[in-house]
């Protein structure tokens, strides 16, 4: 029986994340953001300067594009402004796959490729889009792999992530290489700003809502973007922006601490990882990993107590064969023989025949795994407020809010309610009352054309004039 009870009950325990080692991980993760704000390599959190010291304010008129390049697919995106009255007039996009071998080729040949569509694109515009005469068309450019920010339209690759190997670009400026390949394919435009996902998320954020402070991605990996005080940044030895805000890239996916529930699952997934000790907050809390806990868990549980049978089912030994998707699948079905558990064990593990007893299991494993990635999630978020001192009641009771987007927070329900109600409590029902968390889309697409607006010479030289 020993066996037995520790597989199924003992994932439950060391998964577990009370309140009092949510306030921990809090503490915790404020002490690493002052101290990734204070020096270079201060702290396991980046804390990268974005240049971005004004976000947009909903005034933004006029054609602006974006590219979001991020992985295999990229996105271009147009829209049209109307202002603070008519906002978002018109907005159009499209997909692009990159061919495999552009991945590790020249920059050259991957830049032509993807500025080649851009131009089709653009050639594409329709008579609802107006470009004022004599006014360059400007792209917010969004580059999700890890970038040192060097002005709001310029930044060195620091290293490729994903499928990409192309050495020659490490350290470049990937700006001037998309701008040279714009020139030569003879299009006029000019990139106006380099933004991540999250800062875009956090334009998104703070278009639609003024109050907007804090943008979080939880998808396939998961960030935080922020709003800070320009003084309150000691690495920071430039002149302080007009605003007296920056805006702050986390990359908070690399927190660690020693507060951080992590079990002998987890210690083997990073151990056997393509980045050990890297990423340990990113391998509790994304997409890319829970999938992955749930089935460490459950070949522990079939070898140690025959959880599927006699035979341990040979793909249950597969690494990510079971994705988080499958998981939230999973751990949602509401049907009372829990048909579509069954469903998913016959179609991923090829396990023919599973009682309900058997899929209940399965079921409250995926629960302990997202239950535990959304509460420390909602303990990040915490660690973030209390660093700009909104944890506390506010006299003025402004509402703070807390832009989301990602395919975890979207889809998976139970997450998103698991992470909200873990915050509210974190926060007391004084202060919860006044902290919004609010679902916002395509920070990578729209996100980046809005501080391409914002940041818009055209629209800054015409305010100068008024």
């Amino acid at each position: 029986m020993g066996a037995r009870g520790r597989g199924a009950v003992g994932p439950a325990e060391r998964c577990a994340a009370p309140a009092a080692r949510l306030q921990q991980v809090s503490a915790a993760m404020e002490v690493e953001m002052r101290a990734g704000l204070a020096s270079e390599d201060g702290s396991k959190l980046k804390m990268l300067v974005t240049y971005v010291d004004s976000l947009p304010s909903g005034g933004e008129k006029g054609l602006f594009y974006a590219l979001d390049l991020g992985g295999t697919n990229f996105r271009v995106l147009r829209v049209q402004l109307g202002g603070k009255e008519r906002r978002v007039i018109k907005q159009e996009s499209e997909g692009v796959s990159i061919p495999q071998h552009l991945m590790s080729k020249s920059s050259h040949e991957l830049f032509d490729f993807i500025v080649a569509s851009l131009a089709t694109f653009v050639a594409s515009e329709g008579e609802d889009y107006h470009l004022p005469e004599g006014v360059q068309r400007e792209l917010g450019f969004t580059f999700s792999f890890p970038v040192k920010q060097t002005s709001i339209s310029s930044g060195t690759l620091i290293k490729w992530t994903k499928s990409f190997a192309i050495d020659e670009m490490v350290g470049k400026d990937i700006v001037a290489e998309l701008n040279e390949a714009i020139i030569r394919q003879g299009l006029v435009m000019k990139v106006s700003t380099l933004v991540n996902d999250t800062v875009g998320t956090l334009a998104a954020g703070r278009y639609v809502d003024n109050d907007t402070m804090v943008a979080i991605i939880l998808g396939t990996g998961t960030n935080a973007a922020y709003i800070e005080q320009a003084h309150a940044i000691p690495k920071w030895h430039a002149p302080l922006p007009k605003s007296g805000d920056m805006v702050i890239n986390m990359e908070w996916g690399n927190f660690k601490s020693a507060h951080l529930p992590l079990t002998e699952f987890d210690q083997a997934l990073d151990a056997e990882s393509l980045n050990p000790g890297e990423q340990i907050y990113e391998k509790l809390t994304s997409g890319m990993y829970m999938g992955e806990i749930v089935r460490r868990i459950l070949l522990q549980m079939s070898q140690q107590a025959a959880l599927f049978g006699d035979s341990i089912p040979p793909k249950l030994e597969i690494p990510y064969i079971l994705k988080t998707f499958h998981m939230l699948t999973m751990h949602h079905d509401t049907s009372p023989d829990l048909k579509t558990v069954g469903i998913k064990l016959s179609e991923i593990f090829e396990i023919e025949s599973s009682s309900r007893k058997t899929r209940k299991l399965v079921v409250d494993v995926c629960e302990v795994v997202a239950r535990r990635g959304a509460r420390l999630a909602a303990a990040g978020i915490h660690g973030i407020l209390k660093k700009l001192g909104l944890v506390s009641d506010r006299p003025d009771k402004r509402r703070t809010v807390i832009a989301v987007d990602g395919g975890v927070y979207k889809y998976y329900t139970f997450f998103a309610q698991c992470m909200e109600s873990t915050l509210s409590e974190m926060l007391g029902e004084e202060v919860a009352s006044s902290v919004v968390i609010k679902p916002v889309s395509d920070g990578s697409g729209l996100g980046a054309a809005l501080l391409a607006a914002s940041y818009s010479q055209h629209l800054q030289a015409h305010e100068c004039l008024i």
